[in-house]
């Protein structure tokens, strides 16, 4: 669920955590360890508490199922660290994240089966407020599920401490709705806002609250009771619901109030995720109990929307992260403390979950790795076929490289100059290999990749792939194979480029804080001194005008983005309409700036009329006139001064 910054962002994008070959092109498999319960404790064990360790985490839990039994579940670590609280799989509340879009996946499809909703209806119908019109298509449940409504990305009021605070599900989606960017159906960017959307539908339709929908239909019949989507947390759950953390080393966080709950608000023990994930492996069956229909279960796990060959698909909800042979289905799941993944192998019914309560130290995740692991120990794939590298690598990767931004971003809103600036950047290495900034090992190395066949690159000493879409001789698009059609990197130009646009962003600033600085500096000099000021009249006051044009554009872009920085390092409730009185301050110091540039122009034009003027005070004057018509542009085109504060 969690998404913020560049950073989160490339997590997000997940190459090479989540998934693998796709269901088109399955591989040799070879024997692997027998997946017993003794050799799970064995592997798990020797995994799991060194890595609690090095990465600063307080615990973990992990569930393994198999042909609809529980065969290995167990707790590391502790649930608080003050009280060293052991994790208990069977009692302790974690919280997935999006695995929670699952359940919300599943109560659509409930509502399908008895005819109450249609995946191919626009959504409007459904609801009591209205998605606005564009590009000539609705908006249907099945591109909510397939993530391809088209939505830019949602981040105010993602997340919430305060429950004072905390608004409803039907609140939070009609404050605003998310610009469409993309066609519906046309191209995967993850949207918290689409699936929340859904969860309200299943409420509409089913004249059932959200939260109690899912309590009665899936929670009951599967005998999850220690399972929730109530916040605040009710008091019944408070003892068993783990705390979560920044790092283990840290204080333990407020409880995470997510007001688009059905997007990712679960509270929920490994043990009941289990019941969960037997359900499904049995095709909507748990010990007898029907929570899906066989077909409807089928369908769910299918493809529903394939938008390169060889990546893999979207099902229903779930995506597609087949690996080693084996096709698999799943989801992972963040918050800002919690951290999961749900995976389950369906041609051998096996399933698998984890959590971790800590974010850790950078690079530490457990899920990528355990479950790599996993696979290679139980499921091993053959070792792949001899692939050439083709000796248009050079030639390719020099078409692919440039600037990429997310699919899944701000466009139109103050967070957008985060897309223009925070982009990923595709390289042609000396060995006419390429790398994506982005897409590292688990030290944070970025990867190379060399072309084994046209535009598809495949990972130095592994296994994934690169593939690039290309049109008119142009590389439009790069997606992995090892990441799930939710989002994808798409080519811009140079004028779009961070490449460009971080030269002159940092230039501008720069020479705005170095005109801003240098004002009082230079007065308490010629205090010090007694030496004159050297201009005199309009000159002068041209001068100390522009110093406080200046000001004003340095206050726009320093304050939002130290409000950003700060709000990004744990504390995303700010971003609030709590806080909006904030950004208006700053938007009004911006739009001072933004009427007052003609005064440095005013001034340029001043000084070159002066000809005693020395000519490095001239340049500087043009300098600083440019760094305040270049604020000007960054806070007009990326909608610093926008009227609304939705993003």
């Amino acid at each position: 669920m969690l998404r913020f910054g560049a950073a989160i962002a490339a997590a997000a994008l997940g190459f090479g955590l989540l998934s693998a070959p796709s269901e088109a092109a399955p591989v040799a498999t070879t024997p692997g360890h027998p997946l017993t319960a003794a050799d799970l404790d064995a592997f798990l064990d020797g995994f799991i508490p060194l890595a609690l360790e090095r990465g600063d985490i307080a615990g973990a839990v992990v569930v393994v199922v198999k042909d609809g039994q529980v065969l290995f579940e167990k707790g590391y670590g502790v649930s608080d660290v003050d009280k060293q609280t052991p994790v208990d799989p069977h009692t302790t509340l974690f919280r997935p994240g999006s695995i929670s879009k699952l359940f919300t996946w599943t109560a659509v499809m409930q509502l399908v089966e008895q005819h109450k909703l249609d995946l191919d209806a626009d959504i409007n119908i459904y609801l009591d407020f209205k998605i606005p019109p564009a590009f000539g298509k609705p908006i249907t449940l099945r591109n909510l599920m397939t993530h391809t409504p088209g939505f830019e990305e949602t981040d105010k009021s993602l997340f919430m401490n305060d429950p004072k605070k905390y608004m409803a599900l039907d609140t939070a989606l009609k404050l605003w709705v998310p610009e469409r960017i993309f066609a519906p159906g046309t191209v995967p960017a993850y949207s918290n806002y689409g699936a929340a959307l859904a969860g309200y539908i299943v409420q509409r339709v089913s004249g059932e609250p959200f939260e109690q929908y899912v309590s009665h239909h899936i929670f009951q019949p599967l005998g999850m009771v220690h399972s929730t989507f109530v916040q605040p947390l009710p008091k019944s759950f408070v003892s068993a619901m783990s705390k979560g953390y920044d790092k283990a080393s840290t204080k333990a966080q407020p409880f995470e109030l997510i007001p688009m709950s059905p997007a990712g608000a679960l509270s929920a023990s490994a043990d009941d995720i289990a019941r969960f994930v037997i359900a499904h492996l049995n095709n909507g069956n748990y010990n007898g109990v029907q929570i899906l229909k066989p077909e409807t279960a089928i369908k769910m796990h299918g493809i529903a929307y394939q938008r390169l060959p060889l990546v893999p698909g979207m099902a229903y909800g779930f995506y597609h992260e087949d690996r080693n042979g084996h096709v698999i289905i799943g989801h992972g799941g963040d918050t800002l403390w919690f951290h999961s993944d749900l995976h389950l192998i369906l041609d051998s019914n096996v399933g698998f979950f984890v959590s971790q309560n800590s974010a850790g130290k950078e690079q530490s995740g457990i899920r990528g790795p355990l479950f790599k692991g996993f696979m290679d120990r139980y499921f091993p794939a053959a070792p792949l076929p001899v692939e050439p590298t083709l000796k248009t690598g050079k030639a390719d990767g020099a078409l692919a490289a440039g600037n990429y931004r997310l699919s899944r971003n701000s466009f139109s809103n103050i967070l957008s100059i985060g897309t223009l600036l925070g982009q990923a950047k595709v390289s042609l290495n000396d060995d006419n290999t390429i790398s994506v900034d982005i897409v590292t090992d688990y030290a944070g190395t970025p990867k190379k990749w060399r072309e084994v066949k046209p535009f598809i690159w495949r990972e130095v000493h592994g296994k994934q792939l690169l593939i690039a879409t290309v049109k008119n001789g142009q590389v439009m698009e790069i997606a992995g194979n090892e990441t799930p059609q939710i989002i994808t990197l798409m080519h811009v130009s140079f004028w779009q480029s961070a490449t460009l646009n971080l030269i002159l962003f940092v230039g501008m600033l720069g020479m705005l804080a170095l005109t801003v600085m240098f004002w009082p500096i230079k007065a308490i000099l010629r205090w010090r001194y007694g030496t004159p000021f050297a201009l005199q009249g309009r000159a002068a006051t041209l001068y100390r005008l522009t110093r406080l044009v200046a000001l004003c554009d340095l206050t726009l872009f320093g304050g939002f983005f130290g409000f950003l920085a700060y709000a990004s390092n744990n504390h995303l409730e700010l971003l609030s309409p709590s806080s909006d009185w904030i950004l208006r301050i700053l938007q009004f110091a911006g739009l001072i700036g933004t009427i007052g540039v003609f005064i440095p122009l005013w001034e340029v034009a001043e000084a070159f009329g002066d000809r005693a003027r020395p000519w490095w005070t001239k340049a500087t004057d043009v300098l600083v006139a440019a760094a305040c018509v270049l604020s000007v542009w960054f806070a007009l085109s990326q909608h610093l001064l926008s009227w609304s504060l939705n993003y």
